[in-house]
Order: structure tokens, then C-alpha cells, then sequence
């Protein structure tokens, strides 16, 4: 592998901005290329982040020789076929979460990138992050005993106008798959996979859930309780509860710069502060895979995707949200 990891970005929107932009606090990276279903909307992008190749369509993106790893950032309902036809041409993948919308075409993807032997990860962004990893090392070494709790929320206040994305069945939307994701991952990095899921929502007129609660059940006998919401700004904390003391996460629990843990009545701060927004821990993370010949991510296992989907799946079906049709 060369010196630089070349990146090509698969999208022009928001997301797909951040990341080029924290790409550039690695100085192994470089962004060789953007793909887009038109060659205007590739251009702008190039010109606005100074990449030197915009291509007019995906294929034209996943054909470039000069790229090495393919970076998702389409609306939901397309990653299917944008990270199949980035694991078709060879190139390492990371696609923005969620994988899919469902656990079935997420298994296929994953299959597809073991048969060729192609490395594939989900863009969980938030279970790179320092302060997120540190959380799961502390208490995997018993620092507050025996967990028996998770709770977190996600809101956001919006409005949204009603073609919105967020709002938009066709392209995926809904409280669940965008920011619910957070607090389901979260609880599975500590709690693992539940063996009760329940759930409520509140959907709206165009079939999209708004305002969700999920308690997820463990044989352990843990329980998480997690809320997402697109029509309140939460506050967007994350606690993880033991036997002998809790892990409190401030605001902005999915990319956190620091925690603090309790014992009792004592505090102890953790302060991990980091430059940018913090996509640049997955994109290491993807260097550092290919760097050592791996076709899945240790620290963001393509079974845990699975396993998290599955929970989404279960949750999305008790709400009634359906994007089949």
C-alpha cells in the first residue's frame, strides 16, 4: 500500500463535506475523487474541497484506478446499491450508517464483501471516537461493576419542511434510522444483543416515525431505555449504569470529547478532546485495516452492524415503519 490511502467520495451532500474536510487531519489521506449521478453537482463538490477528478457517475467513481477506498454518503434508501457496486470493483468501503434499511440487504452486502474479500464497514462514526472507546475498555475492566443500564436520547427540534429528507419515506426517513441508531449503539456496546425489544412511536401523516421509545431487555437482567425524536431538541445524554457506579455523557453523547464516572458520591472527569468533527477516527480506522490486510473492522464488526440492525428491524416493524412500497 502506498503512502496515502486515496479516498474517493460517493455523494455531494452535507455529510460527505464534513468528511472530506476531518480527512484532511490525516496525513495519510488523500481525496482523489467525488462521484455523483450528475457531473455538475461532481464538479461543484470538487471545486469546492479542491479534488482533482469529479466523475458523473457512480460507476465512473468505482472504475478510477486512482482510488483506493469508496466513502458512502447517499441517502439511505441508496447504499445498497452504491456500496454493491463499490465491493463489486475491489475498492474498500465504508458506507454511512445505517448499512440499509433492513437486516436482510445489509446481510447481503456483507456477504458480497466476504466472497470477494473486500473490506466493508459501517460509517458508525461514534464507536471510533476516543472518549466512546475508552467508555467501553473501562467497563468491559469492571470500573463500575456489572452494567445494568443504559439510557440515551436523540432528539432534534427541526421543523422540516415535509420534502425534507428526515421526512421522506422514499429516501428513508424517520426519528429511527437516522439519530435512533445512536442510542441502540451505544446500548450494544455495553449491553450487547437484548432478548426483549419494545417500542412506541409516533408516526406521521407521510409514514415516518417522529418520536420514538425503545426499552430493550437482556438476559442479564440490564435494561436500556433510549428515545429518538425529530420533534424536540433533547438533551442528547447517554449514562451507563453498574453495580458499583455509572458513566455519565454529556451533551452530544454520540461523539463526546470527554465522560465522567461516579462512584457513590466522587466524580472523576475524563477529558478526551479531539480537532474536527470526528469522522477522522473511521477513516484511521479504515487505514489502519487495509495497512494490515483486514477485510472487516475489529473495532466496528460487521456482526455488530448486523446484530444492531436486527434490533432496528424488530423496532421498525413494531412502529409500522414500513419503506417497501
Amino acid at each position: 500500500m502506498a503512502d496515502r490511502i486515496r479516498w474517493g467520495i460517493l455523494s455531494t451532500g452535507s455529510i460527505a463535506s464534513t468528511f472530506v474536510e476531518d480527512l484532511r487531519l490525516l496525513p495519510d489521506a488523500e481525496v482523489a475523487a467525488v462521484g455523483s449521478r450528475t457531473a455538475q453537482s461532481a464538479e461543484r463538490f470538487a471545486a469546492r474541497h479542491g479534488i482533482p477528478r469529479a466523475h458523473g457517475s457512480w460507476q465512473a467513481l468505482a472504475d478510477d484506478p486512482e482510488v483506493d477506498a469508496i466513502y458512502v454518503a447517499t441517502p439511505h434508501t441508496a447504499h445498497y446499491d452504491a456500496t454493491m457496486l463499490s465491493l463489486a470493483a475491489g475498492k474498500a468501503t465504508l458506507t454511512e450508517k445505517p448499512l440499509t434499511l433492513d437486516v436482510a440487504s445489509s446481510e447481503a452486502l456483507v456477504a458480497t464483501a466476504r466472497e470477494r474479500g473486500v473490506f466493508l464497514m459501517e460509517a458508525m462514526w461514534m464507536r471510533c471516537v476516543p472518549a466512546v472507546r475508552r467508555m467501553v475498555e473501562l467497563v468491559a475492566a469492571g470500573a463500575i461493576g456489572d452494567p445494568t443500564a443504559v439510557h440515551a436520547d436523540f432528539g432534534m427540534a427541526g421543523p422540516w419542511d415535509e420534502s425534507h429528507r428526515l421526512l421522506s419515506r422514499a429516501l428513508g426517513g424517520g426519528a429511527l434510522f437516522d439519530v435512533g441508531i445512536y442510542p441502540v449503539t451505544f446500548a450494544h456496546l455495553f449491553l450487547g444483543a437484548p432478548s426483549s425489544v419494545q417500542a412506541w412511536a409516533r408516526m406521521t401523516a407521510g409514514g415516518v416515525d417522529e418520536n420514538t421509545g425503545i426499552l430493550l431487555g437482556y438476559d442479564s437482567g440490564a435494561l436500556a431505555a433510549l428515545t429518538c425524536s425529530l420533534v424536540g431538541d433533547s438533551a442528547r445524554r447517554a449514562t451507563v449504569t453498574g453495580t458499583t457506579g455509572r458513566i455519565e455523557v454529556a451533551r452530544e453523547f454520540f461523539h463526546p470529547s470527554g465522560f465522567t464516572i461516579w462512584r457513590g458520591g466522587e466524580a472523576e472527569t475524563v477529558d478526551l478532546p479531539f480537532e474536527g468533527a470526528g469522522y477522522h477516527f473511521e477513516a484511521a480506522e479504515v487505514h489502519r485495516c487495509i495497512r494490515e490486510g483486514r477485510t472487516e473492522s475489529p473495532l466496528v464488526p460487521l456482526s455488530e452492524t448486523l446484530d444492531i440492525l436486527t434490533v432496528l428491524d424488530v423496532v421498525r416493524v413494531k412502529v409500522g415503519l414500513d419503506y417497501s412500497s
